[in-house]
């Protein structure tokens, strides 16, 4: 029987769309299922400011009747504007191992993209650095983190037949923790924050975390920038990560490096325990008992702490003040219990962020591909 394409019209073929993932990989052990609410949220036109500047499609495939894989296309017009191109993104891919299924799923928003006037088409990238971006291209046998996205090895194959090929590779790391700040690091951390007049500042209680928490987005900005594909946060999306993430943070596992002449953030290290295990249990549900996993997994023990965010200002990068988040760090996780940290995602190519890890006994885990595929008027007419 042939493959059906429809579009995702509505609240209900929305919530297909999202559950699709998870039904696919409900006998993975390594999947980590994103909360359903959030991901309908982000796809949620109305609810995501990210459409102040972005317009997205999506496709759901069907074979006999049944759902069998799914697709995003996104235009971020703000990337197009910074990185001086005409490309579409293509995101939250599913699909299962059926070569019929992959073509027409991507042959629907390959069209799309044409039809927007766009050149070229890459991904999975979502509408900003907050979402899932890259697949997984090695490392299938771990479990990832709750800021990455699982996929079966077949999807890369499936890719390269249809004519995609690498852009940007990301690494991730899992770094075992020493059980003392290692010398090099407490003298490079004491001279730093001595010669360029910082403070280390920390949180008790959330209300005093609540006048940095712009700050801390909009050093994001600008540490983020100059890496690939990056949409710089606005105004209005700022303050929705905010009131996102920051109440779910735990406070002691956040260190901000401040700058004492004017109070400026110019690092931060914001660290979690792994939320993995949980969101599995959860299944991509808080109700009615995945709050309750996820609650234990925030509060309780665990030997893994994942690092989201280590960033710091370009005008202090390279001078050591990482040297300082993780000599505040260091007594943290090894007070909690954790045995390993595991990295967010980082380009191959930032050998800035990598050489970080150089003092460190650090293994690479996963690596994960962006692809791009140049679009001709001509496909799919």
């Amino acid at each position: 029987m042939s493959i059906i394409i429809k579009e995702v019209t509505g609240k209900s073929m929305l919530k297909k769309f999202v559950a699709f993932n998870t039904r696919l990989y409900k006998d993975s052990p390594y999947h980590v299922p994103t909360l359903m609410a959030d991901e309908l949220m982000t796809l949620d036109r109305k609810k995501n400011p990210a459409f102040e500047f972005c317009e997205s499609v999506y496709y759901l495939a069907y074979k006999d009747n049944k759902i069998v894989g799914r697709i995003g296309g996104i235009i971020n017009h703000r990337a197009n504007e910074t990185w001086n191109q005409q490309y579409a993104r293509f995101s939250f891919l599913d699909f299962i191992d059926d070569e019929e299924v992959s073509k027409a799923l991507f042959d629907a928003v390959e069209k799309w993209a044409i039809g927007k006037g766009m050149n070229g088409i890459q991904g999975p990238l979502g509408f900003t650095d907050l979402d899932h971006e890259g697949l997984l291209v090695w490392g299938f046998d771990r479990t990832g983190t709750m800021a990455t996205s699982y996929s079966f090895p077949y999807y890369q194959q499936h890719l390269a037949k249809l004519g995609y090929v690498k852009d940007q590779d990301w690494k991730e790391f899992q770094i075992q923790i020493p059980p003392e700040i290692p010398e090099k690091y407490r003298r490079i951390s004491e001279i730093v924050l001595k010669k360029y007049g910082l403070k280390i500042r920390k949180f008790k209680k959330t209300k005093d975390i609540w006048p940095y928490a712009k700050k801390i987005f909009l050093l994001w900005n600008e540490a983020y920038k100059p890496l690939y594909g990056y949409s710089e946060l606005s105004p209005r999306q700022i303050d929705y990560y905010v009131k996102m993430y920051i109440p779910m943070l735990r406070l002691e596992m956040i260190t901000l490096i401040i700058r004492e002449e004017d109070d400026a953030v110019i690092g931060i290290g914001i660290t979690l325990p792994s939320l993995s295990k949980a969101l599995r249990k959860a299944k991509g549900k808080l109700f009615p008992f995945g709050w309750f996993h996820l609650l234990k997994a925030l509060y309780g023990k665990g030997e893994i702490v994942d690092l989201y965010i280590i960033g710091i200002l370009p005008e202090y990068q390279s001078k050591g003040v990482n040297a300082a988040i993780f000599c505040d760090l260091i007594p943290v996780f090894n007070k909690m219990g954790f045995v390993y940290a595991e990295s967010n995602p980082e380009l191959e190519l930032n050998t800035k962020v990598q050489s970080q890890w150089l003092d460190f006994d650090v293994k690479h885990v996963r690596t994960r591909r962006a692809f791009i595929k140049q679009l001709s008027k001509q496909v799919n007419e």
